[in-house]
């Protein structure tokens, strides 16, 4: 486990809001000059923390309005068996997301299809085929009531940042709203 400190735990929450940020927009809302907000950014990336930037698309407005739940079950249990699974799982662009886990199924995925007969076809073309898959129970998402690819970094003491809520940095405003407010005793 990499060790943040406080700086690199508000770097990261900024960039997890908006990474479309520029390093002088980050530096401001952190509290920090440019350059050593760049470097900091810099080792973040270079040590794995920061794994890769994207851009998050509303899936229904591109097609895919069904998602599913499905837990999977393999026989038999070798290694061979599981790593032609995740290869060819991983290799599925409808596989969103996939779990290795405890409990009654091997594995569970996140399917994202644009509708019920779209995921019957990827069932019998796709899952069923996939090495060692011997049982699917499929579960279709009535409503996605959280859905979000922020990860809850907490950030280590060191005075309070504007929208922290019980250790978890939720930056807002710049650092220069927050000095205006602490000067005024707004805080």
């Amino acid at each position: 486990m990499d060790v943040l400190d406080r700086r690199d735990a508000l770097i990261l929450t900024e960039l997890q809001r908006d990474s479309r940020q520029s390093i002088a927009q980050i530096a401001e809302r952190v509290g920090m000059s440019t350059t050593p907000c760049w470097k900091r950014l810099r080792e973040l990336e270079s040590r794995g923390v920061i794994t890769h930037y994207t851009a998050l698309v509303d899936r229904e407005k591109v097609g895919l309005a069904l998602c599913v739940i499905a837990e999977v079950n393999l026989a038999p249990h070798t290694e061979d068996t599981v790593q032609r699974f995740e290869r060819a799982v991983a290799a599925c662009p409808q596989i969103v997301s996939c779990y290795s886990t405890t409990g009654q199924s091997d594995y569970v995925m996140r399917v994202l299809v644009a509708d019920i007969k779209a995921y019957e076809r990827f069932l019998h073309d796709t899952v069923f085929k996939l090495p060692g898959v011997t049982h699917v129970r499929s579960s279709v998402v009535l409503k996605e009531v959280k859905a979000q690819s922020r990860l809850p970094i907490e950030v280590p003491a060191g005075g309070r940042v504007a929208g922290e809520c019980g250790g978890l940095a939720v930056a807002q405003g710049t650092a220069r709203d927050r000095r205006r407010s602490i000067g005024s005793g707004r805080a």
